[in-house]
């Protein structure tokens, strides 16, 4: 059954809803560039108020200007229903100019009706939000929340310009081209699934009076791809939760018979009766199948490939995709097939227009194939991030050890490097972040020459810079080089002047150097930059220290302790100067403490044991030294302990501890 037919003599009014629309949602587009031209001014804003930026509260517990936007947008849709897409979603309005301009050119797009996409923004939004919380309360980190209303990383969470620019003709564009108006919002959206449901609650909604005549106006210039027709004569009201309350159909109804009123949600709605009704869902449940089984290979493949499309990108990608091989099924199982106005096939003979589509699709699966095998690879040399993400400190402190791993871990390293070079071969375009991981696995395998190539790579292709010239500095650290490693960590100083690491690191360098001066300047000028920190504060107690000025260091230590009290290396020296100064008692305080935070630390447990023996507290400090001996039998310290408290009865010489 097709649509009621339109008579001649009754014309389509202009809505004026639809004016009013457009000007909402050019105000809504001169916010969006207020707020962006005041972070590029100020170097500071509000958090962007979008709801995306709601997922932060499930993946890190941070509540955003994002978060309340979305929660309010959520609850005034329950009583009011889905009017903030139709009204204010920038990305509605991009789906809306792009049905506009397809219909300037004769192209008015058809709407997709499937059963099985239609659930596609509840798997979206259940991936984007409750799945992160899920994670957050299994890691047991959901009592932590932090408030975050402004931000000087405006851009941190979106594409790029040229990127941000292909996702909007994706998901704009292409989208309305293939799945029809509101497509995005109906097969992909995540947010649109929180809206949906709160729509089906809501009491204010699209209703109808006697004066329904049936026409069919309504539904003619519905683009949220609601029969308004058939609803209202079925139910009263429009039940249907796409409807986002654009009110083009009550402008344009000719009786006057629909109106936006209260009454009953459409959850407690009862069917009357009523005429034949079109088929909802036209598909067979063989090209449903085709269409979800496309859908779901699409997004696997093109989310992340090579480290560039984001979530929603793909997410429309994969609808594109879903519709074409829907459309390659039908040529192969119908005898008859048009698409917008190319005839397919007709009587069973595939036509030009059909060969033409079949080309095409021919180049679109090669590039679909080589795209999964990319994917592929870059899956394989995943199987390594747990061996990288262990030695993730020690790969960009050059004060620690080289990492050692296992055979197994080796192996691990060496088959995700294969799996990077390949990708590195065949990629259309380089991946991002992949010069990177193998700089570090190289550097863990002890290919020392190939992780540094690699590190200069990775900055050449713009990956983050600041772990690549810590790694650089560890690199020459290890072949004896300070100076080199020092010019790195200067390096990585100006790609963020606000990294910690590189800060601390270059004066920790200094200092090995003998350039204590130098260290405390860089500490100082951190400090300055980044304001006062536990562990600013203590490096700078470390730099007096050596200094000999063991005052100012007790002083540093102290003040350590006083900003974090849970800074174990800060509590460990301050007790060993302490006990060097003479002061027992406030040594063995500290040092009981710092084992009660590191209770399995041999060489702790040896140093309150000499502390223990000075004060003549013989049988705790037999007790530190058993401890210390059960833990690492070959510790000679301990051993010695151990032989000066055989000593009946005698005081043995304080030891001053070290760190």
């Amino acid at each position: 059954m097709s649509l009621p037919v339109i008579q001649p003599k009754q014309k389509i009014r202009p809505s004026r809803s639809t004016r009013w629309r457009a000007g909402v949602l050019i105000g809504v587009h001169l916010v969006i560039a207020a707020h962006i031209t005041h972070w590029l001014v100020s170097g500071s804003t509000l958090t962007p108020v979008e709801p995306s930026e709601a997922a932060a509260l499930a993946r890190s517990g941070v509540i955003n200007a994002g978060l309340i936007f979305f929660a309010v947008a959520a609850m005034l849709t329950l009583v009011f229903g889905r009017f903030f897409c139709g009204w204010a979603c920038h990305l509605v309005a991009l789906q809306d100019l792009s049905r506009s301009l397809l219909e300037r050119f004769g192209r008015r797009p058809k709407p997709l009706r499937s059963r099985l996409l239609r659930w596609v923004p509840l798997a979206a939004f259940v991936y984007s939000f409750l799945l992160p919380a899920w994670q957050r309360w299994r890691a047991g980190a959901t009592g932590h929340l932090e408030t975050e209303f402004t931000t000087t990383q405006f851009w941190a969470t979106f594409p790029g310009w040229i990127l941000g620019s292909i996702t909007f003709i994706v998901c704009g564009y292409l989208v309305v081209y293939f799945l029809g108006a509101k497509g995005f919002c109906t097969y992909a959206c995540p947010y649109g699934a929180v809206f949906d449901a709160a729509e089906r609650l809501a009491p204010m909604r699209i209703r109808v009076t006697d004066a329904c005549e049936g026409c069919g106006h309504c539904t003619a210039v519905c683009t949220s791809n609601v029969r308004v027709h058939e609803e209202v004569r079925d139910f009263g009201m429009v039940v249907d939760s796409g409807c986002m309350k654009c009110l083009d159909c009550v402008s344009v109804c000719p009786n006057d018979a629909l109106y936006y009123g209260v009454g009953k949600p459409p959850l407690f709605s009862t069917r009357r009766a009523s005429g034949r009704t079109m088929r909802k869902y036209p598909l067979s449940w063989a090209e449903e199948g085709i269409l979800a089984v496309a859908f779901i290979a699409g997004y696997l493949t093109f989310r992340g490939l090579y480290g560039y499309v984001p979530f929603l990108m793909a997410l429309g990608v994969a609808g594109v995709l879903a519709y074409l091989a829907l459309l390659t099924f039908q040529l192969a199982t119908r005898r008859n097939l048009s698409f917008k106005s190319w005839r397919f096939k007709v009587g069973g003979e595939i036509q030009s227009a059909g060969t033409g589509f079949l080309v095409v699709m021919a180049l679109v699966l090669a590039f679909w194939l080589h795209s999964g095998s990319v994917r592929l690879l870059i899956a394989r040399a995943d199987t390594s991030v747990g061996v990288v993400a262990r030695w993730h400190q020690a790969l960009y402190d050059h004060s620690l050890p080289r990492p050692e791993v296992s055979r197994a871990g080796r192996a691990a390293l060496e088959r995700s490097l294969e799996s990077l070079e390949r990708v590195e071969r065949i990629g259309l375009v380089p991946t991002r972040g992949a010069a990177s991981r193998m700089a570090a696995m190289q550097f863990i395998l002890g290919h020392d020459r190939d992780a540094a190539r690699l590190s200069r790579r990775a900055i050449q292709r713009g990956e983050p810079a600041v772990p690549m010239h810590q790694l650089l500095a560890r690199i020459a650290a290890v072949a004896g080089n300070p100076a080199g490693a020092a010019a790195e960590l200067e390096r990585a100083i100006v790609a963020d002047p606000r990294d910690m690491r590189s800060r601390t690191g270059l004066a920790v360098n200094l200092a090995q150097q003998g350039d204590l001066a130098g260290a405390a300047e860089v500490l100082q000028a951190a400090q300055t930059a980044l304001g006062e920190t536990a562990d600013l504060v203590y490096n700078l107690g470390l730099v007096e220290a050596y200094s000999g000025r063991l005052g100012s260091a007790v002083a540093k230590f102290d003040r350590a302790l006083e900003l974090d009290p849970e800074h174990l290396p800060a509590r460990e020296n301050l007790a060993g100067l302490l006990a060097a100064s003479g002061q027992l008692d406030a040594s063995a305080e500290h040092y009981a403490r710092a084992i009660s935070q590191s209770p399995n630390d041999p060489l702790t447990r040896v140093f309150f044991g000499q502390v223990l023996l000075a004060l003549g507290r013989l049988e705790e400090s037999r007790e530190q030294a058993s401890t210390a001996i059960d833990l690492a039998p070959d510790l000679e310290v301990a051993r010695e302990l151990a032989a000066a408290l055989g000593l009946a009865g005698e005081r043995a010489r304080l030891s001053p501890p070290s760190d």
